[in-house]
């Protein structure tokens, strides 16, 4: 089992890896819209988050020897179901392979984000 870590990535901030390979998958933690290069979530709208958020993903999947298209199972988390529609077409501009998906609406999430989302994909 080896650990992933991307400066192209949020880096953790917790007790956690952005990501953990094994043999031939690769498991990531949960990404938020949060900006790499400035540490802040600069994105406001539901489709501005959720970009940056897969661009996350992007980001610590090739760190990790995956990518979007080798996306196995996504689960993906919102502040407010009533987001669906527009979280799901941005989602889908990335994720154009169609993996396995769970979506569900919370309470809240981390820096009061909007969206979370997080991948099992093939190595």
């Amino acid at each position: 089992m080896k650990k992933t870590s991307t400066d192209k990535a949020p880096g953790a901030i917790g007790p956690y890896s952005q990501a953990v390979v094994t043999d031939k998958l690769v498991f990531t933690s949960g990404q938020i819209p949060i900006n790499p290069a400035t540490g802040n979530v600069e994105a406001e709208t539901i489709e501005e988050q959720t970009k940056q958020v897969c661009e996350n993903l992007k980001a610590v999947l090739e760190a990790s020897g995956s990518s979007l298209e080798k996306a196995v199972k996504t689960t993906c988390f919102l502040a407010d179901i009533n987001d669906f529609a527009a979280f799901n077409g941005v989602y889908g501009e990335y994720f154009t392979e169609k993996p396995a998906r769970s979506c569900v609406a919370v309470k809240d999430l981390p820096k009061g984000v909007k969206c979370e989302v997080e991948v099992i994909a093939e190595i």
